[in-house]
């Protein structure tokens, strides 16, 4: 298999670090030919082309192309060389990995000494697409490498790192061993009908119903996937001066958000990324909701109910010194639909307000809710804890849980599902032969194929490589 977008005959090279003042920088080549053609323009060419696999050489990048007669070629930097050899490699071809200096002119001049000396500059993801085409990776691997370095917290991070390890292929590996050996039993049964014996355990049931229950599963987990994936939206919204800024901060565990006593401080909103427990979130700080006559702090208002509508979550903040205002209810009973948690803030200045708050929560039908004091640190842990929960609607969901990846995945694996449960369905229905039940089994191993990368279309492959960076 191979692709428009890549010609696997080129030996390609990309700057693999990012470009910006370092102690080092990576540039990377691999292909036909990469290391003898980087020994062209390296002060130890003999040294490099005798290197075995997994070694590193010392000696200097030269730029030959400014040599005149009788004069040595330019210096361009002192580096490290890396050596992989095939198939022993991240793209299981010939591979060098450059580490120079991490001056920008300097880690540019290198990979343009390259492209100079017959590489060709790789495409986005072009290093991860040979390794997929070459053996060394499936596409459930390929596709958690962008998420590794898209994770925003050690949790997505340990998602990814298990498709990464194989665990989501191994799961389709198992799930395709159980659809195959049904498969394979009702052939003998198409093949030879005379033999009663293998005609009554031609089919079992039990086994398909495994598939399917795993199935299942694996499809469910898509939801809480792509939350570690791209993060929650949250809203801290309430009244001035209700404590949202406070916990802001509190959460962030540094001081972004000004925190006042003069209502009205905070007229726009603010964000950050921020983690509840290992799941990301993209954590609003919005304007204290009341009536004003401030022309900019009333759009403020406006903005923080349009941020609370498109929300994941609203943390609705209820300064318990007041205790329940009517703005509070008439805010909740307009946002019913949306996911709420209630939080009492201040609680160690609530008094006798405390009293009321469990008949109001029990009135408005509010479940979710926690008390803290964001100024003095109570209550944080407990709120993280129950935004978690909240978010993922299961609070058994573990990091080492197999999962999907990808939208693209999801689509694949439901389609898999839906063959197997009509499998299953047609099997108890003696108006069907057992080849319509063949047909069903074969299309979704064709759709967990698609999983994997064993049945996928060029165009499928170009836009999963298309969203990795440059010289991954």
């Amino acid at each position: 298999m191979t692709n428009a977008r890549y010609n696997l005959d080129e030996p390609v090279a990309a700057i693999a670090t990012a470009l910006a003042p370092a102690a080092l920088g990576i540039v990377r080549a691999s292909g036909k030919n990469c290391i003898e053609k980087i020994a062209e323009i390296f002060s130890r060419p003999k040294a490099l082309k005798e290197a075995g696999g997994n070694s590193i050489v010392y000696g200097w990048i030269l730029d030959k192309n400014t040599k005149s007669e009788g004069e040595n070629a330019e210096k361009i930097d002192e580096v490290l060389i890396s050596v992989f050899r095939a198939p022993k490699s991240f793209t299981g071809e010939d591979m060098c990995e450059i580490s120079c200096h991490g001056g920008v002119s300097v880690v540019n001049a290198v990979f343009e000494t390259l492209l100079k000396n017959g590489f060709r500059q790789a495409e986005k993801g072009e290093f991860t697409f040979r390794a997929y085409i070459n053996g060394k990776s499936d596409l459930t691997k390929a596709e958690a490498v962008r998420e590794i370095i898209d994770s925003k917290t050690s949790d997505s991070r340990s998602h990814a790192a298990g498709r990464l390890s194989g665990s989501l292929f191994e799961e389709i590996d198992s799930i395709k061993t159980l659809v195959t050996d049904t498969l394979a039993a009702i052939e003998v049964d198409i093949e030879y009908p005379e033999d009663e014996e293998t005609i009554a355990d031609s089919f079992d049931p039990k086994m398909l119903e495994n598939a399917r229950d795993r199935l299942c599963e694996l499809a469910s987990s898509w939801k809480s996937e792509k939350i570690y994936q791209d993060g929650a939206k949250i809203v801290l919204a309430g009244k001035t001066n209700a404590g949202k800024s406070s916990l802001f901060n509190a959460l962030l565990k540094e001081d972004r958000s000004i925190v006042s006593d003069i209502e009205g401080t905070t007229r726009d909103w603010i964000e950050s990324w921020v983690s509840f427990d290992g799941i990301p979130a993209r954590l609003f700080d919005t304007a204290g909701l009341r009536k004003t006559d401030d022309i900019i702090e009333a759009k403020g208002v406006e903005l923080t109910e349009d941020l609370a509508s498109n929300a994941d979550l609203v943390l609705y903040l209820v300064d318990s010194s007041k205790g329940v205002l009517d703005d509070d209810k008439k805010f909740l009973e307009k946002n019913k639909n949306i996911p709420v948690i209630v939080v009492f803030n201040k609680m160690d200045l609530a008094g006798e307000n405390e009293k009321s708050f469990e008949e109001f929560l029990a009135y408005e039908g509010i479940k979710d809710s926690v008390k803290i004091s964001a100024k003095k640190g109570i209550g944080i842990g407990e709120l993280t804890s129950l935004v978690k929960k909240t978010i993922l609607n299961d609070s058994t969901v573990k990091s080492e849980k197999i999962g999907l990846g990808s939208e693209r995945q999801k689509k694949s694996v439901e389609q898999a599902l839906e063959r197997v449960e009509h499998a299953l369905e047609i099997a108890k229905d003696e108006t069907y032969g057992l080849d319509a039940v063949v047909q069903d089994l074969e299309d979704s191993l064709d759709s967990l194929g698609e999983v994997t990368g064993e049945v996928t279309p060029d165009d499928v492959l170009g836009s999963i490589f298309s969203h990795f960076c440059v010289g991954k």
